[in-house]
Protein backbone atom coordinates (compact mmCIF):
# COMPACT_ATOMS: atom_id res chain seq x y z
CA UNK A 1 0.00 0.00 0.00
CA UNK A 2 1.50 3.38 -1.10
CA UNK A 3 0.58 6.44 0.90
CA UNK A 4 1.82 10.10 0.32
CA UNK A 5 0.81 12.39 2.58
CA UNK A 6 1.45 16.55 2.08
CA UNK A 7 2.35 18.36 5.10
CA UNK A 8 3.78 20.99 7.62
CA UNK A 9 5.89 20.56 10.69
CA UNK A 10 4.58 20.49 13.91
CA UNK A 11 1.20 19.41 12.77
CA UNK A 12 2.00 17.21 9.73
CA UNK A 13 4.72 15.37 12.18
CA UNK A 14 2.17 14.35 14.84
CA UNK A 15 -0.63 12.94 12.29
CA UNK A 16 2.55 11.40 10.14
CA UNK A 17 3.11 9.49 13.26
CA UNK A 18 -0.23 8.27 13.69
CA UNK A 19 -0.18 7.16 10.64
CA UNK A 20 3.08 5.55 10.56
CA UNK A 21 1.82 3.61 13.48
CA UNK A 22 -1.45 2.76 11.72
CA UNK A 23 0.30 1.56 8.40
CA UNK A 24 2.93 -0.85 10.39
CA UNK A 25 0.11 -1.99 12.59
CA UNK A 26 -2.37 -2.66 9.21
CA UNK A 27 -0.17 -2.99 6.08
CA UNK A 28 3.43 -4.31 6.72
CA UNK A 29 4.32 -3.79 2.92
CA UNK A 30 3.29 -0.04 3.21
CA UNK A 31 5.33 2.61 1.77
CA UNK A 32 4.69 6.06 3.44
CA UNK A 33 5.93 9.37 1.05
CA UNK A 34 5.73 12.63 3.21
CA UNK A 35 5.69 15.37 0.60
CA UNK A 36 7.22 18.36 3.27
CA UNK A 37 6.28 21.79 3.06
CA UNK A 38 9.58 24.40 1.72
CA UNK A 39 8.42 27.59 2.62
CA UNK A 40 9.61 28.41 5.97
CA UNK A 41 13.08 27.65 4.74
CA UNK A 42 15.72 30.29 4.83
CA UNK A 43 19.66 30.64 4.76
CA UNK A 44 20.62 31.98 8.15
CA UNK A 45 24.45 32.70 8.86
CA UNK A 46 25.39 31.15 6.12
CA UNK A 47 23.38 27.49 6.51
CA UNK A 48 20.45 26.44 4.90
CA UNK A 49 17.69 25.81 7.03
CA UNK A 50 14.70 23.47 6.86
CA UNK A 51 11.94 23.94 10.08
CA UNK A 52 9.40 21.24 8.30
CA UNK A 53 11.26 18.88 6.77
CA UNK A 54 13.46 18.45 10.10
CA UNK A 55 10.08 18.54 12.63
CA UNK A 56 9.15 15.67 10.41
CA UNK A 57 12.78 14.29 10.46
CA UNK A 58 13.52 15.09 14.12
CA UNK A 59 9.74 13.62 15.02
CA UNK A 60 9.92 9.96 13.57
CA UNK A 61 13.24 9.82 14.20
CA UNK A 62 12.04 10.05 18.02
CA UNK A 63 14.65 12.93 18.72
CA UNK A 64 11.77 15.43 18.76
CA UNK A 65 11.34 18.16 21.67
CA UNK A 66 7.85 17.12 22.24
CA UNK A 67 7.20 19.75 24.91
CA UNK A 68 7.76 22.70 22.50
CA UNK A 69 7.14 21.19 19.16
CA UNK A 70 10.00 21.66 17.25
CA UNK A 71 13.72 21.02 17.58
CA UNK A 72 15.66 18.17 19.56
CA UNK A 73 15.16 16.90 22.60
CA UNK A 74 17.88 17.98 24.93
CA UNK A 75 18.87 20.71 23.14
CA UNK A 76 21.61 23.40 24.66
CA UNK A 77 21.66 27.08 22.42
CA UNK A 78 25.61 27.44 23.10
CA UNK A 79 26.67 28.44 20.05
CA UNK A 80 22.80 31.17 18.90
CA UNK A 81 24.10 32.96 22.34
CA UNK A 82 27.88 33.02 21.00
CA UNK A 83 26.36 34.12 17.19
CA UNK A 84 24.16 36.76 18.93
CA UNK A 85 27.23 37.88 20.74
CA UNK A 86 28.70 39.14 17.38
CA UNK A 87 25.84 40.22 16.24
CA UNK A 88 25.13 37.08 13.41
CA UNK A 89 21.64 35.81 12.40
CA UNK A 90 18.69 36.40 14.65
CA UNK A 91 18.72 36.58 18.01
CA UNK A 92 14.96 35.81 18.25
CA UNK A 93 15.48 32.80 15.99
CA UNK A 94 17.44 30.69 18.11
CA UNK A 95 18.71 27.42 16.67
CA UNK A 96 19.88 24.54 19.02
CA UNK A 97 23.29 23.07 19.14
CA UNK A 98 22.31 19.74 18.12
CA UNK A 99 20.08 21.30 15.54
CA UNK A 100 23.23 22.94 14.11
CA UNK A 101 24.40 20.24 13.31
CA UNK A 102 21.86 19.04 11.22
CA UNK A 103 21.93 22.64 9.14
CA UNK A 104 25.79 22.52 8.67
CA UNK A 105 25.44 19.00 7.78
CA UNK A 106 22.83 20.23 5.15
CA UNK A 107 24.70 23.40 3.85
CA UNK A 108 27.80 21.55 3.32
CA UNK A 109 25.94 18.85 1.31
CA UNK A 110 24.53 21.39 -0.84
CA UNK A 111 27.79 23.25 -1.33
CA UNK A 112 29.09 19.62 -2.90
CA UNK A 113 26.39 19.87 -5.61
CA UNK A 114 23.61 17.53 -4.07
CA UNK A 115 20.03 18.56 -4.36
CA UNK A 116 18.13 19.04 -1.61
CA UNK A 117 15.95 15.72 -2.45
CA UNK A 118 19.82 13.30 -2.31
CA UNK A 119 20.43 15.94 0.65
CA UNK A 120 17.29 14.99 2.86
CA UNK A 121 17.80 11.38 2.11
CA UNK A 122 21.69 10.93 2.82
CA UNK A 123 20.39 13.08 6.57
CA UNK A 124 17.16 10.58 7.50
CA UNK A 125 19.17 7.89 6.65
CA UNK A 126 20.52 8.42 9.82
CA UNK A 127 17.47 6.76 11.41
CA UNK A 128 14.87 4.26 10.39
CA UNK A 129 12.21 6.87 9.67
CA UNK A 130 9.68 4.26 8.54
CA UNK A 131 8.74 7.04 5.87
CA UNK A 132 10.30 8.84 3.11
CA UNK A 133 10.23 12.66 3.70
CA UNK A 134 9.94 14.42 0.06
CA UNK A 135 10.99 17.99 -0.10
CA UNK A 136 8.30 19.36 -1.98
CA UNK A 137 10.75 22.04 -4.35
CA UNK A 138 13.91 20.97 -5.35
CA UNK A 139 14.92 24.64 -5.39
CA UNK A 140 14.70 27.58 -3.03
CA UNK A 141 11.08 28.77 -2.41
CA UNK A 142 10.81 30.79 0.57
CA UNK A 143 7.54 32.28 1.46
CA UNK A 144 7.85 35.99 1.93
CA UNK A 145 5.49 38.39 3.43
CA UNK A 146 4.17 41.96 2.78
CA UNK A 147 2.96 43.75 5.40
CA UNK A 148 0.12 45.62 5.86
CA UNK A 149 -0.01 49.46 5.22
CA UNK A 150 -0.09 51.82 8.04
CA UNK A 151 0.69 49.65 10.71
CA UNK A 152 3.61 50.32 13.36
CA UNK A 153 5.91 48.17 10.50
CA UNK A 154 5.81 48.22 7.06
CA UNK A 155 8.00 46.30 3.92
CA UNK A 156 8.19 42.55 3.78
CA UNK A 157 10.06 40.54 5.73
CA UNK A 158 11.03 36.30 5.43
CA UNK A 159 7.89 34.40 6.85
CA UNK A 160 9.69 33.41 9.94
CA UNK A 161 10.32 37.08 11.08
CA UNK A 162 6.47 37.24 10.97
CA UNK A 163 5.84 33.84 12.48
CA UNK A 164 7.78 34.59 14.81
CA UNK A 165 9.23 37.60 16.07
CA UNK A 166 6.16 39.46 14.86
CA UNK A 167 3.60 36.81 16.42
CA UNK A 168 1.63 37.31 12.81
CA UNK A 169 0.91 40.77 15.20
CA UNK A 170 0.75 42.79 12.18
CA UNK A 171 -1.64 41.90 9.33
CA UNK A 172 -0.26 40.09 5.89
CA UNK A 173 -1.08 42.11 2.90
CA UNK A 174 -0.02 39.28 1.00
CA UNK A 175 2.37 36.11 0.65
CA UNK A 176 5.02 35.96 -2.06
CA UNK A 177 6.86 32.88 -3.11
CA UNK A 178 10.72 33.90 -4.24
CA UNK A 179 13.19 31.80 -5.31
CA UNK A 180 14.72 29.92 -8.41
CA UNK A 181 11.87 30.37 -11.25
CA UNK A 182 10.54 28.32 -12.85
CA UNK A 183 10.35 26.06 -9.25
CA UNK A 184 11.53 22.66 -9.79
CA UNK A 185 9.46 20.10 -8.09
CA UNK A 186 10.98 17.91 -5.80
CA UNK A 187 12.65 14.41 -7.43
CA UNK A 188 10.22 11.91 -6.87
CA UNK A 189 7.00 13.86 -5.65
CA UNK A 190 4.99 13.98 -8.68
CA UNK A 191 5.29 9.95 -8.96
CA UNK A 192 4.56 9.65 -5.37
CA UNK A 193 1.12 11.65 -6.08
CA UNK A 194 0.72 9.40 -9.47
CA UNK A 195 1.49 6.05 -8.28
CA UNK A 196 -0.24 6.57 -4.81
CA UNK A 197 -3.40 4.46 -3.55
CA UNK A 198 -4.08 7.31 -1.13
CA UNK A 199 -3.11 10.85 -1.20
CA UNK A 200 -3.55 12.60 2.31
CA UNK A 201 -3.38 16.31 3.37
CA UNK A 202 -2.06 16.79 7.22
CA UNK A 203 -3.86 19.05 9.45
CA UNK A 204 -1.20 21.64 8.45
CA UNK A 205 -1.53 25.55 8.20
CA UNK A 206 -3.46 25.20 4.70
CA UNK A 207 -2.11 28.98 3.65
CA UNK A 208 1.22 28.55 4.30
CA UNK A 209 2.47 24.47 4.55
CA UNK A 210 -0.16 23.03 1.62
CA UNK A 211 -0.57 26.43 0.47
CA UNK A 212 2.88 26.62 -0.52
CA UNK A 213 3.12 22.96 -1.81
CA UNK A 214 -0.16 23.22 -4.00
CA UNK A 215 -1.68 26.62 -3.80
CA UNK A 216 -4.36 27.95 -2.06
CA UNK A 217 -7.03 30.55 -3.49
CA UNK A 218 -7.87 33.77 -1.90
CA UNK A 219 -11.48 35.06 -1.78
CA UNK A 220 -11.49 38.15 -3.87
CA UNK A 221 -7.89 37.92 -5.22
CA UNK A 222 -5.01 36.37 -6.07
CA UNK A 223 -3.75 33.67 -3.25
CA UNK A 224 -0.34 32.17 -3.22
CA UNK A 225 0.79 29.80 -5.81
CA UNK A 226 2.30 26.72 -5.20
CA UNK A 227 4.00 24.87 -7.42
CA UNK A 228 1.78 24.15 -10.13
CA UNK A 229 3.23 20.91 -11.40
CA UNK A 230 2.24 19.56 -7.94
CA UNK A 231 -0.96 20.83 -8.26
CA UNK A 232 -1.72 19.34 -11.50
CA UNK A 233 -0.49 15.88 -10.35
CA UNK A 234 -2.70 16.14 -7.14
CA UNK A 235 -5.72 16.75 -10.04
CA UNK A 236 -4.91 13.88 -12.26
CA UNK A 237 -3.89 11.11 -10.10
CA UNK A 238 -6.00 7.87 -9.47
CA UNK A 239 -5.82 7.85 -6.11
CA UNK A 240 -8.35 9.96 -4.03
CA UNK A 241 -7.17 12.51 -2.35
CA UNK A 242 -8.28 13.49 1.36
CA UNK A 243 -8.13 16.35 3.51
CA UNK A 244 -7.51 16.66 7.21
CA UNK A 245 -9.07 20.05 8.67
CA UNK A 246 -6.59 22.30 10.21
CA UNK A 247 -9.39 24.25 11.92
CA UNK A 248 -11.91 22.98 14.95
CA UNK A 249 -15.15 24.86 15.66
CA UNK A 250 -13.11 28.03 14.16
CA UNK A 251 -10.27 27.74 15.92
CA UNK A 252 -7.01 26.20 14.39
CA UNK A 253 -5.36 22.99 15.57
CA UNK A 254 -1.94 25.17 16.28
CA UNK A 255 -0.34 28.26 15.04
CA UNK A 256 -1.64 31.11 13.14
CA UNK A 257 -3.87 29.95 10.26
CA UNK A 258 -6.71 32.51 11.42
CA UNK A 259 -4.48 35.49 10.35
CA UNK A 260 -3.22 33.42 7.59
CA UNK A 261 -6.72 33.17 5.96
CA UNK A 262 -8.03 36.44 6.82
CA UNK A 263 -5.22 37.95 5.09
CA UNK A 264 -6.92 36.15 1.97
CA UNK A 265 -10.20 37.02 2.48
CA UNK A 266 -11.60 33.33 4.36
CA UNK A 267 -12.76 32.96 7.41
CA UNK A 268 -11.40 30.43 9.89
CA UNK A 269 -13.71 27.73 9.79
CA UNK A 270 -13.41 24.03 8.57
CA UNK A 271 -16.05 25.16 6.09
CA UNK A 272 -14.29 27.42 4.81
CA UNK A 273 -10.64 25.86 4.05
CA UNK A 274 -12.61 23.06 2.79
CA UNK A 275 -14.64 25.10 0.10
CA UNK A 276 -11.16 26.43 -0.82
CA UNK A 277 -9.35 23.46 -1.32
CA UNK A 278 -12.73 22.66 -3.67
CA UNK A 279 -13.95 19.34 -5.03
CA UNK A 280 -11.60 17.99 -7.87
CA UNK A 281 -14.87 16.94 -9.75
CA UNK A 282 -15.57 20.66 -9.77
CA UNK A 283 -11.57 21.74 -10.68
CA UNK A 284 -9.91 21.97 -6.85
CA UNK A 285 -7.76 19.88 -5.57
CA UNK A 286 -9.98 17.24 -3.60
CA UNK A 287 -12.06 14.09 -2.96
CA UNK A 288 -12.85 14.16 0.48
CA UNK A 289 -12.71 16.74 3.68
CA UNK A 290 -12.64 15.57 7.21
CA UNK A 291 -13.82 17.43 9.40
CA UNK A 292 -14.46 17.22 13.41
CA UNK A 293 -17.62 16.78 15.44
CA UNK A 294 -17.71 19.97 16.11
CA UNK A 295 -17.65 21.37 12.78
CA UNK A 296 -20.20 18.57 11.54
CA UNK A 297 -23.18 21.18 10.13
CA UNK A 298 -21.20 21.64 7.25
CA UNK A 299 -20.77 18.72 6.26
CA UNK A 300 -24.09 19.36 3.84
CA UNK A 301 -22.66 22.63 2.31
CA UNK A 302 -19.49 20.77 1.57
CA UNK A 303 -21.12 17.64 0.02
CA UNK A 304 -23.13 20.16 -1.87
CA UNK A 305 -19.81 21.13 -3.49
CA UNK A 306 -18.71 17.96 -4.22
CA UNK A 307 -16.82 17.08 -1.52
CA UNK A 308 -17.43 13.66 0.40
CA UNK A 309 -17.12 15.28 3.92
CA UNK A 310 -17.65 13.55 6.80
CA UNK A 311 -17.06 14.18 10.49
CA UNK A 312 -14.79 12.71 13.17
CA UNK A 313 -12.94 13.69 15.98
CA UNK A 314 -9.39 15.57 15.10
CA UNK A 315 -7.93 16.45 18.38
CA UNK A 316 -4.21 14.61 18.43
CA UNK A 317 -3.61 14.55 22.21
CA UNK A 318 -1.51 11.29 21.96
CA UNK A 319 -0.30 8.44 19.93
CA UNK A 320 -4.22 6.67 20.07
CA UNK A 321 -5.90 9.36 18.93
CA UNK A 322 -3.06 10.30 16.57
CA UNK A 323 -3.83 6.92 15.34
CA UNK A 324 -7.46 6.86 15.25
CA UNK A 325 -7.60 9.96 12.85
CA UNK A 326 -5.46 8.52 10.21
CA UNK A 327 -7.50 5.49 10.48
CA UNK A 328 -10.39 7.95 9.88
CA UNK A 329 -8.45 9.87 6.68
CA UNK A 330 -8.06 6.40 5.77
CA UNK A 331 -11.42 5.37 5.62
CA UNK A 332 -12.77 8.20 4.17
CA UNK A 333 -10.06 7.49 1.32
CA UNK A 334 -11.52 4.16 0.88
CA UNK A 335 -15.18 5.53 0.78
CA UNK A 336 -13.96 8.03 -2.18
CA UNK A 337 -12.52 4.74 -3.83
CA UNK A 338 -15.53 2.96 -4.27
CA UNK A 339 -18.01 5.83 -4.96
CA UNK A 340 -19.08 6.42 -8.91
CA UNK A 341 -17.12 9.07 -10.31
Amino acid sequence: MKITMLAGGVGGAKFALGLRALLQARHPDHELRIIANVGDDMWLTGLKVCPDLDSLMYALAGVNDAQRGWGREDESTRVSAELSEFGVGWPWFTLGDLDLGTHIARSALLREGLPLSDVTRRLSARWDLGARLLPAAETDLETWVELEAGCAETGTVHFEEWWVRLRAGIPAHRFHQRGTQPVQPGAGVLEAIADADAVLFAPSNPVVSIGTICGFPAADGPGIAGIPEIADALRSTRAPVVGVSPIIDSAPLRGMARQCLQSLGWECSARAVGLAYGARSAGGLLDGWLVDEADASAVPELRSAGLHAQAAPLWMTDAATSQDLAAAALQLADLVSSSPR
